[in-house]
């Protein structure tokens, strides 16, 4: 069976990740061995943070609504489930927009809460 000389796949190859590790520090982005190792990692934080991001953000919000209920004289848990009794169909990234830029219009939100 004859040689196979990989010249043009292998080079291929190497660019595709040399070219993913761009803007690596250090040999992590010029060599390709220690590239192949960085650029293997960053695509695992990657895939792993795009899930992380989401829990990240709702205890955001939820921290925020809380803080803003406390304000208004409820807990959390007591402001969410006076919410879900009053048909209140707002979502904790909305909650927590109104908590923020809005709060006379969150101290009504909460108020149908209480009620």
């Amino acid at each position: 069976m004859a040689r196979v000389k990989r010249g043009n796949v292998a080079r291929k190859r190497r660019n595709k990740i040399l070219r993913l590790a761009r803007g690596f520090r250090g040999g992590n982005g010029s060599l390709f061995r220690t590239a192949n190792q960085r650029v293997m990692k960053a695509l695992c934080n990657a895939y792993r943070d795009r899930r992380r991001r989401k829990r990240d953000f709702r205890r955001l919000w939820i921290a925020r609504i809380n803080a803003a209920a406390r304000l208004n004289g409820l807990s959390y848990s007591r402001l969410m489930g006076g919410l879900k009794k009053a048909d209140v169909r707002l979502n904790r990234k909305m909650l927590a927009q109104l908590a923020v830029l809005d709060p006379s219009s969150f101290a009504s939100v909460a108020g149908a809460a209480r009620s």
